[in-house]
């Protein structure tokens, strides 16, 4: 019932920007928390940012003040912008979010489909 739907991926140049977005959409009662993720070929899933139950931010080390989380719960989106990038960087990005969707208190892991993100000149 619930569905994350991600945007903004793409091919970009050494030292360019993208923004992604993920919203979700169904019945949602409440957001938990609301996150993103990487995953290079051949290597493991990674953690890149989250927005946290209390609405702070943490970010991944290799981050470095180039990435922002950001969101819009009334939209039920989170967003990622990413500046300065490097070929490393080159992944396919996914979100997760935290959330309650059914009348019971209990909170369940959403994963969007993955938008891939490539890096090159």
């Amino acid at each position: 019932q619930v569905q994350l739907v991600e945007s903004g991926g793409g091919l970009v140049q050494p030292g360019g920007s993208l923004r992604l977005s993920c919203a979700a959409s169904g019945t949602i009662f409440s957001i938990n928390s609301m996150a993103w993720y990487r995953q290079a070929p051949g290597k493991q899933r990674e953690f890149v940012a989250v927005f946290t139950s209390d609405g702070s931010t943490k970010n991944a080390d290799f981050v470095k003040g180039r990435f922002t989380i950001s969101r819009d719960t009334a939209k039920n989106t989170v967003y990622l912008q990413m500046n300065s990038l490097k070929p490393e960087d080159t992944a396919v990005y996914y979100c997760k979010m935290v959330l309650q969707t059914s009348t019971h208190f209990y909170w369940n892991d959403y994963w969007g489909q993955g938008t891939q993100v490539t890096v090159s000149s």
